[in-house]
């Protein structure tokens, strides 16, 4: 992998990772917080991980996931920039998230 497309990898998820703690910041429950340090420490915890290993991958597509999950809440977003239009909606999926891997 060249160092560019590395660069290019390492942006990405940094972005992600900003979209998915501002989202959570938003997000109404009274766990906010606790699901903001859930993030922080998953993040923490594989930045050893190889982007283009497909695991690594999975983890980065249930990332994206979870932030167009917490999307689905943000008033911003629902009211089409203005949080006090009163006409949004909100879809959920019947599996929206994978099972955990056995061990954990």
């Amino acid at each position: 992998m060249s160092a560019v497309a590395a660069s290019e990898g390492s942006r990405a998820l940094l972005a992600i990772y900003k979209r998915l703690l501002r989202s959570c910041a938003t997000y109404p429950s009274k766990n906010r917080w606790g699901i903001y340090e859930s993030i922080r420490e998953e993040f923490r915890d594989n930045k050893h991980l190889d982007p283009n290993d497909p695991q690594t991958k999975e983890k980065i597509g249930i990332a994206y996931k979870g932030l167009e999950q917490l999307r689905m809440y943000d008033e911003a977003v629902l009211g089409g920039g203005a949080g006090d239009n009163p006409n949004w909606s909100v879809t959920l999926e019947q599996n929206p998230m994978p099972a955990p891997p056995e061990g954990k």
